[in-house]
């Protein structure tokens, strides 16, 4: 079974529900978790395998949470080459704004840029008219395949 790191980037507290349901469910799978609710850049980079599930929601005009807005800036001044982390991103939003999961697309592109492999398809959550757990526990069930 797998080790996950689950970066999460909320501010209202809801993505982090979110990130804790999701490892629970990983957990029950088999799977060890660990939840990163102010990922540390210095950390995370160890050059070593590793799987990432990052719970990003945008917050202001698409911005990253203050939970995790050190760490998106490093890894957009560091540019990192990432070829060992394969990952995939939740982004939760809300689609009355124009800038609707905006952080969740631009963490994923980062990683893309900085040749890291995607496991599947990223998840996008619309808090004003989805069921985040249900919508992400449907999504889990590829996530888990692609492992």
């Amino acid at each position: 079974m797998s080790h996950i790191d689950i970066l999460v980037a909320t501010t209202s507290g809801n993505t982090e529900y979110l990130a804790d349901q999701l490892s629970d469910q990983l957990i029950a799978a088999g799977h060890t978790t660990e939840l990163h609710y102010e990922p540390d850049y210095q950390q995370l980079m160890t050059g070593d395998p590793a799987i990432w599930l990052c719970c990003i929601a945008s917050h202001g005009a698409g911005d990253y949470a203050d939970s995790m807005l050190d760490f998106a800036e490093q890894l957009s001044a560091q540019q990192p080459h990432l070829p060992l982390l394969r990952y995939a991103v939740i982004a939760v939003g809300d689609s009355n704004y124009d800038t609707y999961c905006a952080a969740g697309r631009d963490c994923d592109e980062r990683l893309q840029q900085a040749g890291a492999t995607r496991l599947v398809s990223r998840l996008e959550i619309d808090m004003a008219t989805d069921d985040p757990e249900q919508k992400s526990t449907d999504w889990l069930r590829s996530f888990i395949a692609a492992l």
